[in-house]
């Protein structure tokens, strides 16, 4: 499965944006923020831990991010121990 595979089942994480040319970085955010374990774990299987990983913490670093801060908590945590 390809990463635009993976966003079309999960159409109704993405019900507000085109489908179409998402980037891994709209797609991390988007999975990480709304998405289930079994949708991370999937999304892990398309795209390495470790460049989730990367892609998260440079989101963060941005002055305004889209993550909430139980969220943002929770993926730093488990990103020091398993990226």
């Amino acid at each position: 499965m390809n990463l635009q595979e993976f966003v079309k089942k999960r159409k109704y994480l993405f019900w507000d944006v085109h489908l179409e040319g998402l980037d891994e970085g709209a797609v991390v955010e988007r999975i990480l923020n709304y998405g289930d374990l079994d949708d991370v774990r999937e999304m892990f299987k398309i795209i390495e831990i470790r460049k989730v990983a990367s892609i998260f913490k440079k989101q963060i670093a941005w002055s305004r991010n889209n993550y909430r801060a139980q969220i943002k908590n929770y993926y730093k945590m488990y990103f020091e121990k398993y990226a």
